[in-house]
């Protein structure tokens, strides 16, 4: 076992930055009494508040860091609010709400803000029990539409780690007691474990859980624009917002972290060191407001051993250590997982409800679930598809699993162990990829959801690896 250097991490039981997980607003009006008044009012609501005077302080402002609302002035000396908005627009920097404040305001300049995509109009004097509500509606609004993108990427909405078992009881618990801290954690456990079911839990049940929940699949990320998917970019003035601040007062899940290249690795650890990083092409530096969540299935220990993954990395980010039990460790869930995905997927899918006799349910507690909860759900799926009958037998799952694993490739693999690691794993990710494929028939969506993968990235795989979608053989 690794020992850490002195000093390596943080204090892990650190008490929640409370103002980091509060939405920060930016006001722009030329009025200081009408500035002074706002600042104060929302920050007595538990909103953190910049202001800006003009349209110039607004951009400075805007670039130093991603406001979750912008209250916006229409009449202002230098720029108008309506050129503003659109600015932010054209340069595809509008991805937080604006509610434009006018007093001179017509029905054609409130029409034109809502065109440019303003959330809302309101008309000076302001009535500040309608500015809140309205502030509040933005926020919420905003924050189910981040949602709704993130169930678009994950069809089976999981809110915890589910089961009765002593396992699961442990994991929830866990997990209840690092939510109460601000500390980063490192999440470890087989592919489709549930890893990212525990992330979420534990983002929801923290202080941050009004604020956003991003996650990303590193091994998506292409080398050569990680860098700037992460940590955004500058250029002409013009600001790109990266996932850090995208995830700003919330949560950032970076899965698979062992996968991250070692450029990213050093850039990610000098950030998360000092708290802070630089945009890419930027010159001042933005302040950290996001928790991390680290994830891997690999074993993190051993790549530090083999020179893969950076020591100090893995010391900083390994504060909290969380390990998600594969589905075999607690069996004794399988019967509530079943019920719980078939819902699920009658529901989402309006796929015909089928029922597992307890026979089969026996069957399935026995089953080793290389796959895990992937593999499950992707069982269920098939047998809720092409299965008939109000019932599901154990006759129909040992045919099922008789075909072959839904997730992994029963046949013997030959692999040459005298090759280099880099050549090994890419004859097993051949040959794996090929098996998925086969198996969805040529489909590269279908296999992108049951791997994990993204499907941009999935595809830079197959052209990396010389596979041919067209070219494969299909199953059955």
């Amino acid at each position: 076992m690794m020992q850490p250097p002195e000093s390596a991490a943080p204090d892990p039981t650190q008490q929640p930055d409370t103002s980091a997980a509060r939405p920060y607003i930016l006001v722009v009006d030329d009025e200081p009494d009408i500035r002074q008044l706002l600042r104060e009012i929302l920050e007595d609501e538990g909103y953190t508040v910049a202001v800006a005077e003009n349209g110039e302080a607004a951009r400075q402002q805007h670039r130093q860091r991603r406001p979750d609302l912008i209250l916006l002035d229409i009449w202002m000396p230098d720029i108008d609010g309506i050129t503003l908005l659109k600015e932010w627009k054209d340069d595809n920097q509008l991805g937080t709400p604006v509610i434009m404040m006018s007093g001179h305001g017509t029905v054609e300049t409130a029409v034109e803000a809502t065109r440019l995509g303003a959330y809302d109009f309101i008309e000076k004097p302001i009535s500040l029990a309608k500015l809140l509500l309205t502030i509040e509606h933005a926020l919420e609004t905003d924050k189910l539409q981040r949602e709704n993108q993130g169930l678009r990427r994950h069809s089976l909405l999981v809110h915890e780690p589910i089961g009765k078992s002593a396992a699961m009881q442990t994991l929830r618990d866990q997990l209840r007691r690092i939510a109460e801290h601000d500390s980063w954690v490192l999440m470890s456990g087989e592919p489709g474990c549930g890893i990212h079911i525990a992330a979420r839990y534990l983002h929801d049940a923290s202080n941050r859980r009004d604020r956003p929940f991003i996650d990303v699949n590193v091994a998506g990320l292409n080398p050569d624009n990680a860098a700037h998917e992460l940590f955004g970019s500058e250029k002409n003035g013009l600001v790109h917002y990266g996932l850090l601040e995208q995830a700003s007062g919330g949560t950032l899940m970076l899965y698979d972290i062992a996968e991250m290249d070692s450029a990213t690795q050093a850039k990610l650890y000098s950030a998360l060191d000092a708290q802070s990083f630089y945009r890419t092409g930027g010159t001042q530096p933005i302040e950290l407001h996001a928790r991390i969540i680290a994830a891997t299935h690999y074993d993190l220990e051993q790549r530090v051993a083999d020179g893969l993954f950076r020591k100090d990395m893995f010391y900083l980010l390994n504060v909290v250590p969380v390990r998600i039990p594969a589905l075999r460790e607690h069996r004794e869930d399988v019967p509530d997982l079943l019920n719980f995905f078939t819902n699920q997927l009658v529901d989402l899918e309006k796929l015909p409800y089928r029922k597992f006799t307890m026979a089969a349910q026996n069957r399935l507690r026995n089953y080793d679930w290389p796959g895990n909860l992937r593999e499950l759900t992707n069982l269920i799926q098939r047998l809720l598809i092409v299965g008939s009958g109000h019932e599901i037998d154990v006759d129909e799952i040992d045919a099922t699993l008789g075909e072959g694993d839904t997730t992994t490739n029963k046949r013997e693999v030959e692999v040459n162990y005298d090759l280099p690691l880099r050549e090994a794993r890419e004859q097993f990710e051949r040959d794996y990829l090929e098996y998925q494929l086969r198996k969805a028939h040529g489909s590269v969506g279908k296999v992108a959801r049951a791997v994990g993968l993204e499907r941009t990235h999935l595809y830079r795989k197959l052209r990396a690896l010389g596979i041919d979608p067209k070219n494969i053989t299909h199953d059955g």
